[in-house]
């Protein structure tokens, strides 16, 4: 029986790291702070972006303890059912894998995962103009990435 926002914080995870044991070691251990440190969790506030707050913390913390850059693996081989997967499918997640993390982060969360600008700017801990900013520059930088290549004549 999976939890009810395991799906999601394995999907963003899994972006985060690029790397789907690493994405699945790093939301078990979102879960295990969450459950320890459930006390501290404020009733009638957002408990799904409380809980990406956790793996955020955690994605940094562990970052911190390594100091070492994640092994980068190509889309193409991370993906595994290629018939699931149309060609345009494929270049919009190339796009998004080329963004800078930071708006990787802010496009994931607000257009993904449905987040407030309000809601990023908790979870990520950068004020509200930063995640609009950021979402702005990722939206502009997909568009680029994603229009046809207009010929010059």
């Amino acid at each position: 029986m999976a939890l009810p926002q395991s799906g999601s914080l394995l999907r963003f995870a899994c972006r985060l790291t690029n790397d789907r044991p690493a994405a699945e070691d790093l939301v078990q251990e979102t879960l295990l702070q969450a459950w320890r440190g459930f006390h501290q969790f404020e009733p009638g506030s957002n408990m799904r972006a409380w809980l990406f707050r956790i793996l955020v913390n955690a994605f940094y913390r562990q970052g911190r303890r390594t100091r070492l850059a994640p092994v980068l693996v190509p889309l193409s081989a991370a993906i595994r059912s290629p018939a699931a997967r149309t060609e345009e499918t494929l270049e919009v997640l190339e796009a998004l894998e080329q963004l800078p993390g930071e708006q990787r982060a802010v496009i994931l969360l607000g257009v993904v995962e449905g987040f407030t600008c309000a809601e990023v700017s908790k979870i990520l801990s950068v004020p509200i103009g930063t995640v609009m900013s950021r979402l702005s520059r990722a939206r502009r930088a997909l568009r680029e990435k994603l229009s046809p290549v207009s010929v010059a004549l």
